[in-house]
């Protein structure tokens, strides 16, 4: 389209005015720029307008004056006078007759034969018949371009090539597309003067006569254009022409950029555009080509990475050409590097003629202004290269180097820049192809290790370059190539294909020259640890490198100690966490307890101590130190708790580990994780679950795993409705003007109950306000007094809420405080001699929480919090012992090992021994527990003889009201046992063993009632009660039929009944085998259990019978024996089985006889037994009826 270039174009000024209707400003354009514009000024003149204001009057006026003196204005007027609606309808005729003939060009309806060329008929002709010819030769293009199905083609006109006629030719298109929008949509007669010489000129001719349709006509070539317009000369066309338009309208030039990408077409274009208008930066600032650039292949739309990474990796298949747009924008880039680079190292700016740019060496550092420029340029280089392939010339090679190798000043911005540079020589080592390029690389890195203190103090930035040099020094040693690769990718921002081969030139750069493994680690150990490290902290860190040689052991490799660094970071923490933290944690503790090799077993790293530890939570144990201000953060704190449990956890995991290599670290002692609050860190924790990332799960895990008495789910429970709504409100009335009470206050009130209840009832209300840990400096003060509540007369709502404040204090300082309620409730004699047990003492042995003074088992209040703390620690007692278990076993093992002379088996046998008195240990101590708790049940004397005068009581009343009562029903005693059996419910329902246990032991009959109905998990027995009926002890097979009788009432179901008919069985089998004494001792309390089975289940009254009939057989014949006349009780029985219902109303009427009533007689008792037994059963189904 270089055809076009002498011709008068319509300049930006003159298109503006246009667009504008700016009348004075087209006054002050040339003849010739006007004369380009007169189609539209005519008819504007000519046309009846819309405005009828008086200021466009005016203007219309001042147009027709400019007008007046322009020669060419009349045969524009003369071809606005023809008739266009008769023209259009010829033109459609003939737009129907070249699709009837195939576009061919036979007879046209608006052109008769031509004499002469189109040129000459175009001269000689009047208005209309030029406009006739234009129109027939424009349709005749646009015909074809619509059958071309998008290939190109150029077709030559006469009309549209003749220098003599364009401006005539111009005006008369102009003309026609005004007059005949409908027939010459703009944007397809845009489409075809593509095709035509001097297509660019009638297009830019054509939209300045109509400035409104420039984004109309702008969208529609690009929308029709190529995805890659330098591969074909359609598209080199198609993009000169939009770039003519954009010259005549600059301001619109970057929206029809826009217009490129979002298309994903002609990417020539929107190079060019960017390169055509420079906008008036700064010269620090980053130019519109970079940004642009950079936005295309850094961006998140994949589709136009990809489209314009083709559009680079084509253009450099191609010669290099000045002309391409593609050479032209490495160019300017080209300039733009070598602009900023300092004087020393580049003396000129290259030429095209020129080859590589020889650069001095001398070292000159970057001027603080071009900083950023060169990062960006630098990122752009990467991804040019990296996404879109770009191949640089040895020119822009040596550039480049001596860019990143430049020395940029001590800014945040600077350290930048050097991570970028370095992070490129890593991606694209082949740039260092020279040894004096090699060298150059090495005196760089060299000064990159002596500045990088000085850079980080200076620029003021955690994150520096020298972490960054340490870490790929470290993945270098330990050949981690793929994670230098994704940390390349990371710090440059993009995903670029690197190959592991070609890194083994920096490798050997870096592990033979700049950095040994022992150079890493000694400088590794002097770098200052972060300040408030947290996730907000990006970047590569001194964290990250510690990581990395701690994970190859480069520490103990050396005997350098870590540890004081690692203890220092931890307390330089806060929220939001860093990830790489917890790693960092792990990775040190597994420093600590396995060894580098097995020859070496010493070389590990050293722990942290006790005091260093403790250190970190003075302030919240309570008590008197909770004066103190604890001056380390919450995370500290939490990441010293998660080293304490995880070092633990994996102690315990590696003993045979460590046993086999004769090490043994040392654990911490009991004593500090007594002091650690772990509950109250927890809390803390799980407010700050979103800031704490993966460390709440993590805590939870290791605190489910070793202290499982601090993830009770009663606990957890409790814990939710002490944080909710309700009490936050009620904190909320706590205002500052509230009166507040002392320890010594509240002590001396608990002294002087009951005298002093109101007063000690106020303070307690006042301290239900409180929180969890203001709560903490009161609990020796409640604990101690727990004692004082034991005497009469103290109100219930006192004991109520004593009891809800240690609930309270549970959530936060569970283990501590659980010492000292046990210690308070220790009976009198005991608190005489000063006896306080520890909290390993209640572990080992957890009964002794139920050695209590007695009065607390009749206090229910109390007992609450004497089941809950003998649920933890018997807990506690199983984490503890399966601790102990591991710690020594393999050590013993290892003795038996050694001791045993190498026989087969013997290693083994101790293991499985101590498993098993382990478990033993454990069942018999839930047993002894389950054991103490139903003894408690029982009513005392006293209590029995005050039930019984309740209960003639009771009858009196009811007989005199005939009402049931409404009282006496709820005791102390009740409320106790209530509590009881809900512990009892938990712990079967947590180990079914205990429940089979407990009831192989057997317990008093008379709590049989109690525990069916109290304890909803009991069901469970009917499993093992056949078992039970096996058993070769009497006693065990009437407890079994006795528990029988009451689970089938309570839980009439399937399996109830098969057990049943199964216990039936066993009683007639007995029969057979037992002797007289023994079968009166099975017999006289199991019978009673007939009536409960016939009650549960009808169905079994015939084999109840049987057996009863049986039974009675049975003694008579024991009585016949002994010459006693029984034939009256054998008459009742055969009477009571054929008639019962008879039987009954006689029996009833007829008074037993006195000898009946007190016979000694075993044999008589057990038949009167079974009469009532039959009487019961029949008495029962009757009432049933």
């Amino acid at each position: 389209m270089s055809d076009s270039v002498a011709l008068q174009h319509v300049s930006p000024y003159a298109f503006e005015a246009m667009q504008k209707v700016d009348v004075v400003c087209l006054a002050a354009l040339s003849d010739p720029e006007l004369r380009l514009l007169l189609p539209c000024l005519v008819r504007m003149a000519l046309c009846a307008p819309a405005d009828q204001s008086h200021s466009w009057a005016q203007d219309k006026k001042l147009i027709l004056r400019l007008l007046s003196g322009v020669e060419a204005v009349n045969s524009i007027v003369a071809l606005l006078s023809v008739d266009f609606h008769a023209l259009e309808q010829d033109a459609r005729k003939e737009q129907l007759l070249r699709h009837k003939t195939g576009g061919g060009n036979g007879e046209s309806v608006l052109v008769s034969q031509l004499q002469h060329g189109l040129t000459l008929e175009f001269e000689h002709s009047d208005p209309l018949r030029r406009l006739r010819l234009a129109l027939s030769e424009l349709l005749a293009i646009m015909n074809k371009v619509a059958d071309s199905n998008g290939e190109f083609f150029l077709k030559s006109s006469e009309l549209f090539e003749s220098p003599v006629y364009l401006e005539e030719v111009a005006d008369v298109l102009c003309i026609l597309q005004a007059e005949l929008p409908s027939l010459l949509p703009i944007v397809e007669v845009a489409e075809a003067l593509l095709h035509v010489r001097n297509g660019d000129w009638f297009l830019c001719l054509l939209v300045a006569n109509v400035p409104d349709s420039f984004n109309e006509v702008c969208r529609g070539l690009i929308k029709n254009g190529e995805r890659q317009d330098e591969e074909s000369v359609g598209g080199r066309r198609r993009t000169e022409a939009l770039r003519q338009l954009c010259q005549m309208n600059p301001s619109q030039a970057l929206n029809v950029r826009a217009m490129v990408v979002e298309a994903c077409h002609l990417p020539g274009l929107g190079v060019a555009l960017t390169l055509d208008y420079k906008l008036d930066t700064a010269d620090d600032a980053v130019s519109p080509l970079v940004s642009f650039v950079s936005g295309l292949l850094l961006g998140t739309n994949s589709k136009v990475r990809t489209w314009f990474g083709l559009f680079i990796r084509n253009g450099q298949q191609r010669k290099r050409e000045s002309s391409s747009v593609l050479w032209q924008m490495r160019r300017q880039l080209l300039l733009e590097l070598v602009g900023i680079l300092p004087r020393s190292r580049s003396t000129h700016v290259p030429n095209d003629s020129e080859g590589d740019v020889s650069a001095g060496t001398i070292c000159s550092g970057l001027r603080e202004e071009h900083v950023v420029k060169a990062s960006a340029l630098l990122r752009l280089y990467c991804a040019l290269m990296g996404i879109a392939g770009l191949r640089p010339t040895d020119e822009e090679a040596e550039q480049l180097l001596q860019l990143m190798t430049s020395r940029p000043p001590a800014t945040p911005a600077g350290v930048r820049f050097v991570s970028l540079s370095f992070c490129k020589l890593l991606a694209f080592p082949t740039l260092v192809s020279t040894p004096e390029q090699e060298q150059l690389m090495v005196m760089w890195l060299s000064w990159m290790i002596k500045e990088e203190e000085y850079f980080e103090s200076a620029a003021g930035v955690s994150a520096s370059f020298g972490e960054m040099l340490l870490l790929v020094a470290m993945y270098f040693h330990s050949n981690q190539l793929s994670a230098i690769i994704e940390l390349v990718c990371s710090t440059l921002g993009m995903k670029i294909v690197i190959k592991p081969s070609s890194l083994s030139k920096m490798k050997t750069i870096f592990t033979q020259e700049i950095f040994t493994e022992q150079v890493v680690t000694a400088h590794a150990v002097r770098v200052a640890v972060t300040n408030n490290l947290s996730a907000n902290i990006t970047g590569f860190l001194p964290i990250h490198c510690i990581y990395q040689l701690l994970k190859s052991r480069a520490f103990t490799k050396y005997k350098v100690s870590i540890k004081d660094w690692i203890f220092r970071q931890l307390c330089e923490t806060s929220v939001p966490l860093h990830t790489q933290l917890l790693p960092l944690i792990d990775v040190y503790i597994n420093s600590i307890l396995t060894p580098a090799s097995k020859a070496n077993p010493e070389a590990t790293n050293q722990p942290i101590t006790e005091q260093e530890i403790l250190s970190v939570f003075q302030g919240l144990t309570g008590g008197d130190s909770s004066q103190v201000r604890c001056h380390y953060s919450i995370t500290t704190q939490l990441l010293v708790l998660y080293y304490v449990l995880s070092y633990e956890e994996s102690l315990l995991a590696n003993t045979k580990a460590l046993a086999l290599m004769q090490k043994k670290p040392k654990s911490y002692s009991s004593t500090l994780m007594d002091q650690i609050p772990i509950k109250y860190l927890i809390r803390q924790a799980q407010g700050l679950q979103q800031e704490l990332g993966g460390l709440h799960s993590a805590l939870l895990r290791l605190l489910a795993t070793n202290y499982p008495h601090l993830c009770m789910v009663e606990d957890w429970i409790c814990e939710e409705e002490i944080t909710g709504t309700l009490p936050l409100l009620r904190r909320m009335l706590l205002t500052s003007s509230t009166r507040k009470y002392s320890q010594k206050q509240l002590q001396e009130a608990f002294c002087t109950l009951p005298s002093s209840g109101p007063r000690l009832m106020q303070m307690l209300e006042y301290l239900t306000l409180l929180s969890a840990s203001d709560l903490i400096p009161y609990a020796e003060a409640l604990t101690s007094s727990m004692s004082l509540l034991l005497s009469n007369g103290v109100s219930r709502r006192v004991l109520q809420t004593v009891n809800k404040l240690w609930m309270v204090l549970n959530t936060v300082m569970p283990r501590r405080l659980w010492v000292m309620t046990v210690n308070a409730l220790q009976p009198s004699t005991k608190l005489f001699r000063q006896q306080k047990y520890t909290q390993n003492d209640l572990m080992v042995d957890p009964l002794i929480v139920l050695r209590c003074d007695q009065r607390v088992y009749r206090c229910p209040p109390l007992m609450d919090i004497t089941l809950h703390v003998l649920n933890g620690y018997l807990l506690a007692s199983k984490a503890y012992l399966n601790a102990h278990l591991k710690e020594t076993a393999d050590f013993d093992r290892q003795s038996q090992t050694i001791s045993s002379l190498g026989l087969a088996g013997q290693p083994d046998t101790p293991e499985v021994t101590r498993e098993e008195l382990k478990n033993a240990l454990l069942a018999a101590q839930d047993s002894a527990a389950v054991q103490i708790l139903l003894e408690i049940c029982m009513p005392t004397s006293e209590e029995q003889q005050q039930g019984r005068s309740a209960e003639s009581l009771l009858k009196g009343i009811r007989h005199a009201t005939d009402e049931e009562p409404e009282r006496g029903l709820l005791s102390d005693l009740r409320e106790v046992q209530c509590l009881i059996c809900s512990l009892l419910h938990q712990m079967f329902i947590a180990d079914p063993n205990i429940a089979k246990l407990v009831h192989f032991q057997g317990y008093p009959q008379a709590l049989l009632p109690l525990t069916v109905a109290g304890i909803p998990s009991i069901h469970i027995c009917l499993d093992f009660i056949p078992e039970l009926l096996a058993q070769p002890q009497l006693e065990k097979q009437i407890f079994a039929i006795q528990l029988l009788s009451h689970l089938c009432t309570q839980y009439a179901l399937p399996k109830s009944l098969s057990v049943a008919r199964l216990a039936i069985s066993v009683m007639g089998t007995l029969l057979t085998v037992l002797t007289q004494a023994k079968r009166y001792s099975f017999f006289m309390p199991t019978l009673p259990c007939l009536g409960a089975f016939c009650q549960a289940f009808p169905p079994l009254y015939d084999d109840v019978i049987a057996l009863l009939v049986q039974v009675g057989q049975v003694c008579a014949s024991d009585v016949a024996t002994q010459a006693r006349d029984v034939d009256p009780i054998i008459a009742r029985l055969q009477y009571l089985k054929e008639r019962p219902v008879e039987a009954v109303a006689v029996m009833s009427s007829t008074p037993s006889l006195p000898d009946e009533l007190h016979c000694t007689d075993p044999a008589v008792q057990l038949c009167y037994r079974i009469e009532a037994t039959f009487m019961d059963i029949i008495s029962s189904s009757l009432r049933g009826e």
